[in-house]
């Protein structure tokens, strides 16, 4: 019989390039939401990525930024607890950027992990051919990772090939989590995560990062459907106005999108009900970014 691997994987770097594309592409179904705004990801999401040889269960980071406010170092200390506790690292890069401070400051911290980092160039579907040979080169220079790995997370390029190279790298050890299994986080916390990414896709730049959401309670009725009733928390009275959109509208739509994807990922009817509650600068108080569901305790 041939041993088996599992291992796990922090997936960090700046805020928008794509490591929470590429967690819902190797895992095959959505469990971190995409935004184009930068600094979607709030909490550390674990994937878990299951063969019949292997598992891996990788770790996507908010995006490593200078904090603003609390919920900024919040997210800052979460992406950095990730490394304490990985076999390996995927730094990930976007090709359409050129190198930053900020690509710099993580590479700093990374140089002093013991364990690989791999470098994964995303976007490489943006970018002419012959411009990745000079990126490769420049971050060649800063460091010295384990594999230089380009992708598209988008598209589907090389993320096998990827997988395949954390798997032959990884020592043996066990299965973690039952092989249907796809993340370790409850089901209230990634509806929560559907409802806030169609708020951040729908109001664009209208609605900033000042908002939360709370799933309130999920019970199944009698017709086996799922009703869900959820929060919608904002900073400002003038944000709850565009949330809820003229006539509702904005809300409406909101509830519509986020239910399809609440429905693929329960199985299931469901029936969503959603409030805008406004709670003024909740994202600097201790209290409410606890109660919100942003926990010291979880890093």
């Amino acid at each position: 019989m041939s041993e088996h691997k599992s291992g796990f994987v922090a997936i960090v770097g700046r805020p928008n390039v794509g490591k929470s594309t590429l967690l819902n592409r190797i895992i095959g179904q959505k469990i971190a939401i995409m935004s184009d705004k930068a600094q979607t990801t709030r909490n550390k999401i674990q994937g878990v990525y299951t063969t019949p040889e292997a598992q891996i269960i990788f770790i996507d980071t908010p995006g490593i930024h200078k904090p603003k406010h609390r919920l900024g170092d919040y997210m800052v200390e979460m992406a950095y607890s990730a490394l304490r506790e990985v076999d390996s690292i995927i730094f990930m890069v976007s090709a359409d950027q050129k190198r930053g401070r900020g690509d710099d400051f993580i590479l700093e911290r990374l140089s002093k992990q013991d364990v690989p980092v791999y470098l994964v160039i995303n976007k490489i579907d943006t970018i002419h051919p012959d411009e990745l040979l000079a990126i490769i080169d420049d971050y060649r220079q800063v460091m010295d990772f384990k594999e230089i790995i380009p992708i598209s997370a988008t598209e589907g390029n090389n993320v096998e090939h990827l997988l395949d190279v954390l798997v032959d790298q990884m020592d043996e050890g066990p299965q973690y989590f039952p092989e249907d299994q796809i993340t370790d986080h409850p089901e209230y916390f990634i509806v929560s995560e559907l409802i806030r990414e169609k708020v951040l896709t729908l109001t664009r730049d209208e609605v900033p990062h000042s908002v939360a959401v709370v799933t309130e309670s999920m019970k199944r009725d009698e017709n086996d459907k799922v009703h869900i009733q959820a929060t919608i928390i904002v900073e400002r009275t003038s944000q709850k106005g565009i949330i809820i959109g003229k006539g509702g509208k904005m809300l409406k739509n909101i509830g519509t999108q986020a239910r399809k994807d609440i429905e693929t990922l329960l199985a299931d009817k469901v029936y969503l009900e959603l409030w805008v509650k406004v709670q003024k600068d909740w994202r600097d108080k201790q209290t409410y970014l606890q109660d919100y569901g942003y926990r010291k305790d979880d890093y």
